[in-house]
């Protein structure tokens, strides 16, 4: 992977690219709304609600410039040239906890994407980076702060 850049799935691509959107095209002319009242409450040196409305707008601009960079170095996944028998990035995988017997389920996407409670974890977590590699039916322990984990790969798919 290229210096800077790393991969997005296709679900994971669109959402950046609808937030970008509605940040420049929405949350933008909002904020500048907001400035413009402000600014017509008088003595801007002592008004906390321009400042706050500055403030906002300013935030929005770095998320904006984060998130375009992002889309520009970003790397679309294709599920049709990866490897269907690997953990990688974008593989759902059904483990078993060798320790409790629970069965876990997990799609595995970029830092940017990764949602726990939809059961999206991250590649760079220690879990994530942990299942990274391995093949259906290997155990795999993965240290973290609390000790070992230790999984059995049931199924892996895409």
């Amino acid at each position: 992977m290229a210096k800077g850049s790393y991969y997005l799935t296709r679900e994971g691509y669109e959402k950046l690219r609808r937030e970008l959107e509605e940040l420049k095209k929405v949350k933008r002319k909002h904020l500048s709304k907001a400035i413009g009242e402000a600014r017509a409450h008088g003595d801007l040196s002592e008004n906390a609600e321009y400042e706050a409305a500055k403030e906002a707008q300013a935030l929005n601009e770095k998320r904006i410039a984060e998130l375009e960079s992002k889309l520009a170095n970003a790397q679309m996944l294709d599920d049709e040239q990866m490897a269907k028998d690997e953990v990688l990035i974008g593989a759902t995988v059904k483990l078993r906890d060798e320790n409790s017997g629970e069965e876990l389920e997990y799609t595995l996407v970029s830092e940017e994407e990764a949602d726990y409670s939809r059961n999206k974890i991250s590649v760079s977590s220690p879990v994530g980076s942990g299942l990274l590699g391995y093949k259906e039916g290997q155990v795999v322990e993965i240290r973290v702060p609390a000790g070992v984990l230790k999984y059995k790969i049931l199924k892996i798919s895409r």
